[in-house]
């Protein structure tokens, strides 16, 4: 099993950038794609980025491409977010989840593992 823990939520104005990390544990980060969520009040949870396990798969939301990069330094077992031209409708808690699956996921169903979330809010 894989445990995980994200960072670097906060308060942003729109047009700023945050930079979340997901640090894992109990089993190396390298086994699993990986991927970001997020969940707004009373919302879906829902698909933001995902990260082959070599790193050599990416997918975005429409909504999020060109403005967030998701990376992995799986030596440092830490999978990121770079969120850059923030808008206020990114407010949401972001959560990391682990897949330890044959193809990278989309689907919140697809990954195995999660994290307890950061909240991200960006004010207008």
């Amino acid at each position: 099993q894989v445990q995980l823990v994200e960072s670097g939520g906060g308060l942003v104005q729109a047009g700023g950038s945050l930079r979340l990390s997901c640090v894992a544990s109990g089993r190396t980060l390298s086994f699993y794609h990986m991927g970001w969520f997020r969940q707004s009040p009373g919302q879906e949870r829902d698909f933001v980025a995902a990260i082959s396990r070599s790193g050599g798969v990416i997918e975005y939301a429409d909504s999020v491409k060109g403005r967030f990069t998701i990376s992995r330094e799986n030596a440092k077992n830490t999978v990121y977010l770079q969120m850059n031209s923030l808008k206020p409708e990114d407010t949401a808690v972001y959560y990391c989840a682990a897949d330890g699956t044959v193809v990278v996921s989309t689907k919140r169903t697809g990954y195995d593992y999660w994290g307890q979330g950061t909240q991200v809010t960006v004010s207008s």
